[in-house]
């Protein structure tokens, strides 16, 4: 095999069917966010971001950037091993108090991502559980189903957010038999909520355990920001909640909470856990700084769902296909791989907006999206600069439009 040519032609079939990722070079300014810095071509252009998952943009606020200013002058850069091997912080043990008590569990363990928290927690799970067999929507995230995968343990898949289909499923097998449903709170491509409470009777009604991703929730939901778990008032009825410190919490990180047992079988049998670096103690710093003021601050969740709203609103009366979402996501619906590509490049380059077109294996082929995420930071006129570029762009590419909302 010539290797070379086949990487290259590889990744040239990508680049044909506008599905090769390009990043952004940025620089993000404390002082500014959401403005940035470009670095392209050569040059340095001041440019809004339009698609970051620091949603309440906690990762800008001074009582992050205090709190792990502090904690790095304390106790340096690294955490120095393994959390086995001398890599316990006494941050990262306050953090996953914080993190507990938030979710109202009687523990919490963190990982390096939450990528790997759902891929080690549900592998570990369906590997190690004698008999166990594994329910998963049909949406999940790629660490969700990759977890499941490398469990090797039987498992179904049911319709997206459909508990009816959940029942069925689930019907097949008695109750002694070990079953756990998994599946997302807010799905981040299509903003949509799953139906919680009935998902949750039908797992009870089966004697199933139940994991739930509140990653694109977690800070943003609920009176005291835990989640639509919270929200919804089940989050006591969820044995084991899966979030991040990457998005509304503003660092980098991942945790599992639930009881103490399935914590400790976790932090005890998972792979992923035991032989990975734990975070620097600077990052949990930040991260329990963080939670403790998303406790206690509704407003910014106030302040952040009226930003979304109102982005949906203005993209309705201007004719955009702005995609059904009952979440602070904001899909706007391109339909093709190469014109979504097109949109963002024009945005960026012409308007100075930075958001990154979403393209297949991330979405179905034929739903390609520009996926949008206000923050409280956003103003008035950052929304209206937003929706006028976007106008020029689709009357210049051609794009399908929607009836207006005046018409």
């Amino acid at each position: 095999m010539n290797y070379d040519e086949f990487f290259q032609s590889s990744l040239d079939d990508l680049r044909t069917g506008g599905n090769y990722r390009v990043f952004a070079d940025l620089e993000r300014y404390v002082q500014t966010f959401p403005r940035a810095r470009n670095h392209r071509d050569g040059k340095v252009h001041d440019i809004t971001i339009w698609c970051s998952n620091d949603y309440l943009g906690m990762g800008v606020s001074d009582t992050v950037t205090t709190a792990m200013k502090e904690a790095i002058d304390r106790c340096g850069g690294g955490a120095g091993g393994t959390r086995n091997i001398s890599g316990t912080n006494h941050y990262h043990v306050l953090l996953e108090q914080e993190l507990a008590s938030w979710h109202n569990k009687d523990a919490a363990l963190l990982f390096s991502s939450g990528y790997v928290a759902n891929m080690t927690a549900l592998m570990t799970l369906g590997a190690k559980v004698p008999g166990m067999v594994l329910f998963s929507d049909a949406l999940n995230h790629n660490s969700m189903i990759e977890g499941i995968r490398h469990s090797r343990a039987p498992r179904h898949v049911w319709k997206h957010n459909d508990y009816d289909d959940l029942h069925r499923q689930l019907s097949q097998y008695d109750r002694e038999t070990p079953k756990l449903v998994i599946f997302e709170s807010v799905y981040s491509m299509d903003g949509d909520i799953a139906p919680l409470e009935k998902i949750v009777e039908v797992a009870e009604h089966h004697n199933a355990m139940t994991y739930l991703d509140e990653v694109h929730a977690v800070g943003m939901y609920g009176e005291s920001g835990s989640g639509v778990a919270e929200r919804d008032g089940v989050v006591d009825r969820i044995d084991i909640i899966q979030g991040t410190m990457g998005k509304a919490i503003g660092v980098v990180g991942g945790y599992v909470a639930a009881k103490h047992s399935v914590v400790d079988f976790i932090r005890s049998f998972g792979a992923g856990f035991i032989f990975t670096t734990s975070m620097p103690p600077t990052v949990a710093a930040g991260a329990c700084a963080s939670v403790r003021y998303l406790r206690e601050h509704n407003e910014l969740r106030i302040r952040h769902q009226e930003r979304a709203a109102t982005l949906k609103a203005r993209m309705k009366a201007l004719g955009l296909p702005a995609m059904p979402s009952v979440s602070h996501i904001v899909p706007l619906l391109v339909g093709d791989a190469a014109l979504c590509k097109q949109a963002s490049d024009m945005l960026l380059e012409k308007h100075d907006i930075y958001v990154q077109p979403i393209n297949y294996p991330t979405v179905p082929k034929g739903t390609e999206r520009l996926r949008f995420t206000a923050t409280p930071l956003h103003t008035d006129a950052d929304i209206d600069h937003l929706c006028t570029a976007l106008v020029d762009v689709w009357e210049t590419l051609g794009l399908r439009r929607e009836a207006l909302a005046a018409e």
